[in-house]
């Protein structure tokens, strides 16, 4: 994998990981908080009785509200403000008429763009009473998050971010998915490098073999931007995409988690542009 400085292609997806300058930040710091700011806005929202559909309506009216524009709108035919994921939907699930219960356990992702970057974020959200195991599922998927945003520091690597997640997620009997991952951003959307949340898992193929998959040993470097996000299962690892395209579920249809900060490296540590103003970044949440 190479590096590359960002002002050379800011705004193309070269395959190179970009190398941003304080500028970028500055940047990047605009777009994280208004991504955090929506995620702050809606926790009021989330109760018994409303729609996912009106969750994604009041996104986007904020979002245009405050003279940005959704980077999911359109993007790819995708046509909402937000991705709502319900209980055992594990990411990109879509808005719509459907009404929350009690119980129900959901992610909500948002991606804002304000003057060219791109500010990425999700948290957990539950309507009413969750059980106690979705609970425990919750915190520790944010737990994972915090412990793969501590690994990220430069002379570490993205393996690394990934042992740090996965280590914790199955030590708590939980899985980590494997089919999605974070990704570079800033003036692009999803951009080099990708960032998977385990170290390493061994694939079974037939009944005698089998193949170790590990995630690369890429080194982070100061001026990297990406996201960290997570996707814990409370069963096993396996996905199932539905006939929608987007949807993306627990094959055993057990309970899914995901947080999401977007951050960049500094020259001892990690910024985490997409941190909520109001300390608002795990439920419960006192609105």
């Amino acid at each position: 994998m190479q590096y590359a400085d960002a002002d050379d292609a800011a705004d193309i997806k070269t395959g190179e990981i970009k190398l941003h300058g304080p500028g970028d930040f500055d940047g990047m710091r605009k777009a994280g908080r208004l991504a955090a700011e929506c995620l702050d806005m809606i926790a009021a929202h989330v109760q018994p009785g409303v729609t996912t559909g009106r969750l994604d309506d009041l996104i986007r009216e904020f979002v245009l509200d405050a003279g940005a524009l959704s980077a999911t709108i359109g993007y790819r035919g995708y046509r909402h403000a937000s991705c709502i994921s319900l209980n055992h939907v594990i990411c990109h699930g879509i808005p719509s008429d459907k009404v929350l219960k009690n119980g129900d356990i959901m992610n909500i992702d948002v991606t804002v763009i304000v003057d060219g970057w791109h500010g990425d974020t999700s948290r957990m959200y539950w309507a009413g009473e969750p059980k106690v195991k979705a609970r425990r599922l919750i915190d520790t998927t944010y737990e994972a998050l915090v412990k793969g945003i501590e690994s990220a520091k430069p002379g570490h690597t993205l393996r690394d971010i990934g042992r740090a997640i996965q280590t914790h997620a199955e030590g708590q009997g939980f899985s980590v998915v494997r089919d999605f991952c974070g990704h570079g951003l800033g003036r692009v959307f999803h951009d080099a490098p990708n960032v998977v949340h385990y170290a390493e898992y061994v694939e079974k193929i037939g009944f005698n073999n089998e193949i170790i998959h590990r995630a690369p040993e890429i080194e982070l470097k100061p001026g990297m931007f990406f996201t960290i996000e997570p996707m814990i299962n409370e069963g096993k690892p396996e996905v199932k995409l539905l006939k929608d395209g987007w949807t993306a579920v627990s094959r055993d249809k057990s309970l899914s988690a995901q947080f999401e900060h977007s951050i960049g490296l500094t020259e001892t540590g990690v910024e985490i542009f997409t941190k909520s103003p109001a300390g608002l970044d795990r439920p419960p949440y006192a609105v």
